[in-house]
């Protein structure tokens, strides 16, 4: 039996984490049919069955599973060595995959992101927008970034923002109509826009009184699952909703918007880029994570 090629196996990883062919051949840059005939290929040197597939899906084999937990790891320590060759000269190369919400790619693109690609012009970035807090290492990404309380305890984390603090905000149009909210207890009495989190469970509004954090399941009759959909929902007057600052502050100045309860609110350790421990970082993750650090220096002076 000939070793299969290492594009055979490229091809094998981005179905396995992607369940649909053609969704990794366009990851891939190739044709689907060029795609199903290196799979088809790949298991007919191993002898063995690698995906189940049906016309809607395609899943891995018990095989395939096995194959998909060993072979990981190993084209993973593979890119290191060839991104580590490669950084010895001139023009740096390879790819970085980091996922994290709307708002946290925007902290890069304005913060980060301009800086790493002036110093390392032949990374290439692919940076995905996920409000579910997919797991890195199962969809394949490099690192993530996330609020601090959101990270697994086992995962390296490194800064990119300040604290974060949470805070309740409503349209002027809204609160001109209904009774004023003083205290966070008022909200009792309020059209709250609840959100789901991704576990489907309902986020309870966390305020802080004299030191202590307490939390209200608020009322509503809408529930959505993404901040940036709250607040376009509150700027419509459709009651009040509870987001990190960041996604309202753009519409302050403006009277768009109007913050609440400013007194009580409560701060989240902010946002960091995470990813699993290694005693190895790949090139583009270790120039990444020492362009946040060089980028926080430099707004600290």
């Amino acid at each position: 039996m000939s070793a299969p090629s290492h594009t055979e196996l490229r091809i094998f990883i981005a179905v396995a984490e992607r369940r649909h062919f053609r969704e990794a051949a366009d990851f891939l840059g190739m044709k689907p049919s060029t795609l199903s005939h290196a799979i088809k290929g790949l298991e007919e040197r191993l002898q063995v069955r690698l995906f189940h597939r049906t016309t809607r899906s395609v899943a891995l084999t018990e095989a395939g599973q096995h194959f998909y937990r060993r072979l990981r790891p190993l084209m993973r320590e593979l890119d290191d060595t060839m991104n580590s060759v490669t950084a010895l000269g001139k023009r740096p190369a390879g790819t970085l995959r980091i996922n994290g919400s709307e708002a946290a790619i925007s902290i890069l693109l304005a913060e980060v992101i301009p800086r790493f690609n002036q110093n390392f012009p032949g990374i290439e970035l692919d940076l995905v927008a996920d409000g579910t807090l997919s797991d890195v290492i199962q969809h394949g990404f490099d690192a993530g970034i996330r609020l601090r309380e959101d990270i697994p305890q086992d995962r390296v984390a490194v800064r990119i923002s300040q604290e974060v603090r949470f805070l309740a905000v409503a349209s002027p149009a809204y609160l001109a109509s209904h009774p004023p909210v003083l205290t966070p207890r008022d909200l009792l009495q309020q059209r709250c826009i609840r959100q789901r989190l991704p576990s489907g469970k309902r986020y309870a509004w966390e305020f802080m009184q004299k030191g202590d954090v307490f939390s209200l399941d608020v009322p509503g009759t809408l529930t959505l699952n993404s901040s940036p959909l709250m607040v376009e929902a509150a700027i419509n007057g459709l009651g009040i909703c509870f987001v990190p600052e960041y996604y309202a502050r753009p519409y302050f100045a403006s009277g768009a918007l109007v913050a609440l309860l400013t007194a009580w609110s409560t701060a989240s350790p902010g946002l960091f880029l995470y990813f699993p421990p290694s005693r190895h970082l790949s090139f583009p993750l270790q120039a990444f994570i020492d362009t946040i650090k060089a980028s926080r220096s430099a707004d600290r002076r």
